[in-house]
């Protein structure tokens, strides 16, 4: 029986350390510029590109729930190290949705796999050799996984319904535009329909 513990705590000690490592690459690629990433403000300027604004606190959101991955791969306040990942990897999800699930054309296949992970450690706990285990358990409790998971799937349910709004209505009046300008119409200003924001200065000329 305890051979068995261990080789268990010896298998959750090597997913942690894979997937929070994993998850804390790329946030610090977010954040920092570091390991070949682009940094804050430019990423904040791809995520507005995205559909996601405004862009530099939602990439920072998501760079510190991916940064959280260091937590994880320590084991440390692991429910809520996880979620952190779970919630990233979900908006990451549904960005990648339209290619399809192979991670080689773009698909999700990646950040599903990252989250599911992550979410698998909140719910089983880090094991023996782990901060938890060291500081007996006290933020790595059923309730909290619930809470936590719960509440990154909640944040990142509110995120993509954004985005998709934003989307919609930027798509919604790139049509208007093009309708406009196949009558012989046009339309003067600085409207940006990535972002679906203007001076409030347009005006169409018949």
């Amino acid at each position: 029986m305890g051979q068995n513990n261990t080789a268990r705590d010896l298998g959750l000690l090597a997913l942690r350390t894979a997937v929070g490592g994993a998850l804390a690459y790329h946030g610090a690629q977010k954040l920092f510029g570091v390991f070949g990433g682009h940094g804050l403000d430019a990423t904040g300027q791809g995520f507005e590109s995205m559909g996601f604004a405004p862009g530099k606190p939602n990439a920072a959101i998501a760079g510190a729930g991916e940064l959280a991955g260091a937590a994880l791969a320590l084991g440390a306040a692991t429910p809520l190290a996880a979620a952190g990942g779970v919630g990233a990897m979900i908006v990451a999800a549904e960005v990648h949705r339209p290619q399809g699930f192979a991670a080689q054309g773009g698909g999700n296949e990646y950040p599903i796999t990252l989250g599911v992970a992550a979410a698998a450690l909140a719910l089983t706990g880090p094991g023996k050799y782990s901060v938890d285990h060291l500081l007996g358990d006290r933020l790595n409790k059923p309730w909290l996984a619930a809470l936590a998971l719960g509440g990154a799937a909640a944040g990142a349910g509110v995120t993509i319904a954004r985005r998709n709004a934003a989307l919609a209505q930027a798509a919604a009046v790139s049509q208007e535009i093009e309708d406009e300008a196949a009558e012989g119409d046009f339309l003067l200003g600085d409207y940006d329909p990535e972002t679906g924001e203007n001076d409030g200065a347009d005006k169409l000329i018949k």
